[in-house]
Formats: structure tokens, sequence, C-alpha cells
């Protein structure tokens, strides 16, 4: 997408308010279920073996039931509305951390939470302390997404700027 073209494939309005609220709710939710799942880490880290292992099952269905569907949904929605309106997905920065911190938050999942919960699950100490990281990790990128949908900060990426040619004399 550049200034000259617009987006990739421009959205009816009604579509992309709708797109765009189906994105909000969904990365807000993924916030939401981050938030409880670091809480539930912290709380199933520091009870007895039986409060532990109930623990640790809520989290497996906080992962399997909302964080991997919700995040799945966050990436596909922005994307969508990246090719789909004004901003691009690769013309701003701030939508571009956006990606990445939407896909940073998948693989911390994938590679820090599924084996911490899976060890912690066998009684593993060093599992926790992986839940507990990867959870806080989640949280922090989250909430800088979500501040960057609010601010909007920089200006478009410049290699990806078209000046536009000037008119004839």
């Amino acid at each position: 997408m550049t200034a000259v073209t617009g987006p990739t494939w421009p959205l009816v309005s009604r579509w992309r308010r709708a797109l765009l609220t189906v994105h909000i709710i969904v990365s807000v939710a993924l916030l939401g279920d981050s938030a409880g799942f670091l809480a539930v880490a912290i709380r199933s880290a520091n009870a007895d073996t039986t409060a532990a292992a109930v623990g640790w099952d809520t989290l497996n269905m906080f992962s399997m039931v909302f964080g991997i569907p919700l995040s799945a949904t966050a990436l596909l929605s922005g994307v969508a509305l990246g090719l789909g309106t004004k901003w691009g997905v690769f013309r701003y920065p701030w939508v571009t951390t956006k990606l990445l911190l939407i896909a940073s938050v998948m693989v911390a999942g994938t590679v820090v939470i599924g084996p911490g919960l899976e060890q912690a699950q066998r009684g593993a100490a060093i599992g926790e302390a992986q839940l507990i990281a990867g959870a806080a990790y989640d949280v922090v990128a989250l909430s800088v997404a979500t501040a960057l949908s609010v601010y909007k900060p920089g200006k478009p990426s410049r290699r990806l700027v078209r000046h536009r040619p000037k008119p004839p004399p």
C-alpha cells in the first residue's frame, strides 16, 4: 500500500466498522485472558499440590478455549484491517509493531507457556516460573499493543510511501 494507491482491498465503511469492532473485542478479551492466566499461574505456584493441580487444569482451559482462538482472531482481523484501510500492514510502524507483538504472544504461548504448563502439571518448579514469565510477557505486550492502537504514534514508513508525481506545468 502506498500514498498513491490506497488500501490493498478497500473495505466498505459498514464492513470496516464491523471488522474493527471484532478486532477490538478479541484483542481486549485476549488481554483479559492473559491477565487472568497470570493471576491463576501466580496463585497456583504458591498453592498446595491439590489446589495447584486445579489451577494448572484451569490454565490449560484458558489456553485452549480462549488464548488460542482469541490470538488467532486478533492476528487475522488485524491483518484484514491493515489490508483494507489506509493504515496498511507495513506502512505505519505502530501497525507493524502491533503485528509483531501479537505474533510474539503466539510464539510465547507455543515456546514458553505450553511447555511450562506441561512441566508444572508434572510438578516441576521451572514450569511454574515459565508460566508466570510467559503470562507476564503477554500482558505487557498486549498492553503495549493496546496503547499503540490508541495513540497511533509515528509517520508512515518512508520506503513504502511513493511521492506523487508533480503535475505538468
